[in-house]
């Protein structure tokens, strides 16, 4: 039997990354400089969460974040999917 919207409880992290653009990877002790940034939602949980809901399924995510800007960016994406 296949279920068509199977419910999914996710228990994992989510992350907000921060994502820099330079032209090499800093090595032991160096400081290199950064072009730009952007973020995306990360986190294994919620990587995994996104993706279920992305392909049909009834998802709820439990995990926890704070109560800042990224916290809210971060439930924002996730009810966005």
């Amino acid at each position: 039997m296949t279920l068509r919207n199977p419910t999914i409880a996710v228990v994992g992290s989510l992350h907000y990354d921060i994502l820099v653009d330079a032209d090499d990877r800093p090595r032991k002790g160096e400081t290199v400089f950064g072009r730009r940034w952007s973020w995306k939602c990360g986190g294994k949980g919620g990587n995994q969460a996104a993706e279920a809901a992305r392909h049909g399924g009834a998802v709820a995510f439990i995990g926890a974040v704070g109560d800042d800007d990224f916290a809210t960016a971060l439930r924002a994406n996730l009810a966005a999917v």
